[in-house]
């Protein structure tokens, strides 16, 4: 036992193209084009919520795109991928630089960036319950990893632009990364390895992502008469903070 899960550590530190599913080049081209499309739809979301400039736009769309990952690497020591494969920042950065210039056009095609959005869910969170597994990490910790994975980048956005993380208030985002990750799991504990059990899990993820928006589906939440949420009070405060910043500029 200790040999294989020193085996599937050394898989791990092999990077993003080497070990368990992740060798297929169907698997790398969906994981590249989904960093793509975090950078692009963080960039756009961050620049929504505030005013943000060229900088701005750049790291916050790169910290969406990159930040699930770097995280889950930290936590299964071992170096982050992101870091051994410049194709992952040149995307990210690529996907925030077009979100900058052409933000305005872009909203016209919020549906297709939202289905970019959700293949970059559903792969991240298969891609990163196999390399925690590959590290020698149970089955529940690889989940958990993949979750992370998926939708960990969009939540350190939210927080540096001062938003509740759209995963804790929005429509179904952080169920189809758990359900895909809890497939990816189970495929590679029976043995289900190679494009069958990469594509089903992330296909599963995709198909309930897209639903979730079709649909306007949503977690159960708390209901009390005269109860008003945390986000509800924090978004009164910053449209306060920002209406006296606003009157700021024009005193001075």
């Amino acid at each position: 036992m200790d040999s294989e899960a020193g085996a599937r550590r050394q898989r791990g530190r092999a990077g993003p193209q080497t070990g368990g599913m992740l060798q297929s080049p169907v698997i790398l081209t969906l994981d590249l084009l989904g960093t793509f499309a975090f950078g692009l739809n963080g960039a756009l979301t961050a620049a929504r919520a505030a005013r943000l400039d060229l900088v701005g736009v750049l790291v916050l769309g790169m910290m969406t795109a990159l930040g699930g990952g770097i995280l889950r690497d930290i936590l299964i020591n071992v170096p982050p991928a992101t870091f051994g494969d410049v194709r992952y920042l040149a995307l990210a950065a690529g996907g925030a630089l077009v979100a900058f210039l052409l933000s305005v056009e872009l909203e016209r095609y919020t549906r297709l960036i939202t289905i970019f959005d959700a293949v970059g869910l559903s792969v991240f969170c298969v891609t990163g319950t196999s390399k925690a597994l590959d590290a020698g990490l149970g089955s529940v910790q690889a989940v958990l990893l993949g979750v992370i994975t998926a939708v960990g980048g969009g939540t350190l956005r939210d927080v540096a632009v001062l938003r509740i993380p759209s995963v804790l208030t929005s429509d179904f985002y952080a169920v189809p990364a758990l359900v895909g990750a809890v497939l990816t799991a189970a495929a590679i504990g029976i043995g289900v390895h190679g494009l069958v059990g990469s594509l089903v899990p992330a296909a599963v993820a995709l198909v309930i992502r897209l639903l979730g928006v079709r649909y306007n589906l949503r977690v159960p939440r708390t209901r009390e008469r005269g109860f008003r949420s945390s986000a509800e009070d924090f978004g009164t405060w910053r449209r306060r903070r920002r209406g006296r910043e606003d009157g700021d500029e024009t005193g001075t």
